[in-house]
């Protein structure tokens, strides 16, 4: 059984993670004085403009390694996913490679309009000037802070984890030789470092320190995935015996699992098909108790899921209001897709090859890591560069924090706080505001993770889902349709977040569908497909129903924002006498 710190170490390895704790506090430490290069920068406009937004000033590079939504689950959930399921989750994850495309192309240059001609400058700010409603600002800001925390949740989990991981296995540390007790002591001392770290450079530069440190962890990650891509496929041999093993392992999981299930309900084991472990290279996908992992139903939802949620998280709108201009979009379309591709591809192989060389992972979220320090052990300077390669989800965790941290405290400081409790609050107060309101956020997101939830990746698909069945109509209709009233968009966005709730809630207290992953937070599949499908649907049908049956917009509120400019008649001045 694999030991919950490492598998049996010996005396000699005691020391083994010295380095990789090294290279990961070095990380850390880059990662704060790019915080403290970012508030120079702020400090040369307005506290608002330049915390909240980096005063619009964002290039290529920066706009699509910083909007690629790497976070906690793409280094931790979702390669459990594979190493649980096998290729199948390829197509789970397959249509994230178009998010670039149908979020900077699809409302990018909109969004990236509106936000100037408004001034606006956070995403609730978006709404209430687009359709002139304080209220409608308001319920964007609540919906936000609500789904962008669930998400921040799961990355605390992610960012401890691989602390954890990372931390010398000799007992210093611990107060204890149990090695259960050790390891939750160790995830607590690795949840203290990754929140004071995350929170403390979020403080110190705001949106710009997000957005540096997110682009210097970008790079990070890519060159990690690449050299742990490369040590995976030489240590197994290829990725057709990768392939291969897997299936031997999956067979050998499914006919253990047959044999608990046995011992448990006291009889004897039933014969397990020998083609059993060959759903890991096929769907719907590898499970040892008959589930379906991704039946066609779900494949169709998710290859519309990441696209959607793409372009409506709110962290990823900000990012496109900040841009410098829209030919610097244009190119961050090109870099995002190229890079997205470079990211998760790799990842699927090194799950593959990870199935077949440790098949008895007890926690699969942690495959990653494990998989990082088993693939350097052995390899001069190895732990040194296993703290390399952990530098990867380690940067997306940090990276997806940062920006949600800016995003929840954007929306207390400037949308709740400004907007109606005190409108002539001065760059000073509102500074200590949002820091207060960080640290806050901070606080709650480390008290709700001193028991983590087990599977990350459920967190994070529900709290994207609800995002995106909250905001993707309501931002279509801002973009594209002048007809759209303040009332049809808040209907919409709170009807989509309602169907979302109420579909998780009855998933709760349902028999379990056996389909899809294994979760406590898990929802009701309505005829099989992901509930973000009705989720959508429901929001454009009561967004379009309320808004032709309510007053039309004011047109000196939309002319601005659909209709170009008039032509001027008058004639040219006549040239000056030579």
């Amino acid at each position: 059984m694999l030991e919950l710190l490492a598998q049996a170490p010996s005396a000699a390895d005691k020391d083994a993670n010295y380095g990789t704790l090294i290279a990961l506090v070095i990380f850390i430490a880059a990662s704060v004085w790019l915080g403290t290069l970012a508030q120079r920068v702020v400090k040369k406009s307005s506290f608002v403009k330049g915390f909240f937004l980096g005063n619009r000033g964002l290039g290529a590079w920066a706009v699509a390694l910083t909007a690629t939504v790497q976070s906690g689950g793409t280094f931790m959930g979702f390669p459990s996913l594979v190493y649980t399921h096998g290729w199948i989750v390829a197509l789970w994850i397959g249509s994230y490679m178009v998010v670039p495309i149908t979020g900077f192309g699809l409302i990018g240059k909109r969004i990236a309009h509106i936000s100037r001609h408004t001034g606006a400058i956070t995403m609730p700010d978006l709404f209430r000037a687009r359709f002139a409603s304080p209220t409608l600002g308001l319920i964007t800001s609540l919906l936000i802070i609500v789904f962008m925390s669930a998400m921040m949740v799961a990355q605390f989990k992610a960012g401890a984890t691989v602390m954890k991981l990372a931390a010398p296995s000799g007992n210093f540390l611990s107060l204890s030789e149990d090695a259960e007790t050790q390891s939750d002591q160790l995830y607590w001392i690795g949840l203290a470092v990754f929140s004071i770290t995350v929170v403390g450079y979020t403080l110190i530069g705001g949106f710009l320190a997000a957005v540096w440190t997110d682009l210097f962890q970008s790079v990070m990650m890519f060159i990690g995935v690449l050299a742990l891509l490369g040590l995976s496929l030489y240590s197994v041999g290829g990725l057709e015996k990768a392939s291969r093993g897997a299936v031997v392992s999956a067979q050998q999981a499914a006919e253990n699992a047959e044999a608990r299930r046995a011992a448990k309900e006291m009889r004897e084991p039933q014969p397990v098909s020998e083609n059993a472990g060959l759903a890991f290279i096929s769907g719907p996908g590898f499970s040892n108790d008959g589930r379906q992992y991704l039946p066609l139903t779900l494949a169709v939802s998710f290859f519309f899921f990441w696209p959607a949620t793409g372009f409506a998280s709110p962290a990823s709108v900000t990012r496109i209001m900040a841009c410098k201009d829209t030919r610097t979009l244009r190119r961050s379309v090109v870099l995002l897709c190229a890079y997205n591709l470079g990211i998760y591809l790799p990842l699927i192989a090194i799950c593959i090859c990870a199935r077949s060389l440790m098949p008895d992972l007890e926690k699969p979220d942690e495959v990653i890591p494990r998989m990082a320090m088993k693939m350097t052990d052995g390899l001069p300077g190895g732990s040194l560069l296993a703290g390399v390669i952990l530098a990867a989800p380690f940067g997306a965790i940090m990276a997806t924090v940062s920006s949600y941290l800016v995003v929840i405290s954007s929306g207390l400081v400037r949308d709740v706080y400004q907007r109606f409790i005190n409108p002539h609050a001065t760059d000073r107060q509102l500074q200590w505001l949002a820091r207060c309101g960080m640290l806050t956020v901070g606080v709650i997101a480390v008290v709700l993770n001193i028991r983590p939830v087990v599977y990350l990746q459920t967190l994070v698909v529900f709290a994207s889902g609800g995002a995106g069945a909250c905001f993707i109509v309501p931002c279509l209709m801002l973009c594209y349709w002048r007809r759209a009233t303040a009332v049809g968009v808040g209907a919409a966005m709170l009807s989509g977040a309602a169907t979302m709730i109420t579909v998780y809630t009855v998933g709760m207290f349902t028999p379990d569908p056996m389909i899809g992953p294994i979760a406590g937070l898990r929802p009701f599949y309505p005829f099989g497909f992901e509930p973000l499908i009705f989720g959508v649907l429901i929001s454009a049908v009561v967004g379009i129903v309320v808004s032709l049956n309510s007053e039309p917009p004011a047109e000196e509120i939309v002319s601005p924002l659909f209709d170009a400019p008039p032509l001027t008649t008058e004639p040219a001045s006549p040239s000056p006498a030579p």
